[in-house]
């Protein structure tokens, strides 16, 4: 049985699901199956700014056996650099899970 894995984008600044958002999910799921995983949850933020589906994220990796993330770009946590810095610190070193960054994947 393959681990599981959880996603997390951000959908393109309009807040309503695209052509390309869909786009970026299927590659999220293409490369967690070559990777050895089950991508079981993608966790996406809807409102600009917004982190709501980011702490649902947490709280979930928390509560389960899931230790691994994946996500198109750090851009999807925040477009800060510094912030983004503390989002990928939380993860890995708060809740000890390993962040997957799949730059090519388009976002």
């Amino acid at each position: 049985m393959r681990p599981a894995m959880f996603g997390y984008l951000r959908l393109s600044p309009s807040g309503e699901e695209s052509d390309e958002d869909h786009s970026t999910q299927s590659e999220l799921k293409d490369y967690a199956n070559r990777e050895g995983f089950t991508l079981e949850r993608v966790f996406t933020e809807n409102a600009p700014g917004s982190e709501h589906a980011f702490f649902s994220m947490v709280e979930k990796l928390k509560g389960s056996d899931v230790k691994n993330v994946i996500v198109p770009s750090l851009w999807h946590f925040a477009r800060l650099p510094g912030l983004q810095e503390a989002m990928r610190q939380h993860i890995e070193r708060e809740i000890g899970a390993r962040l997957w960054i799949v730059q090519g994947v388009r976002g």
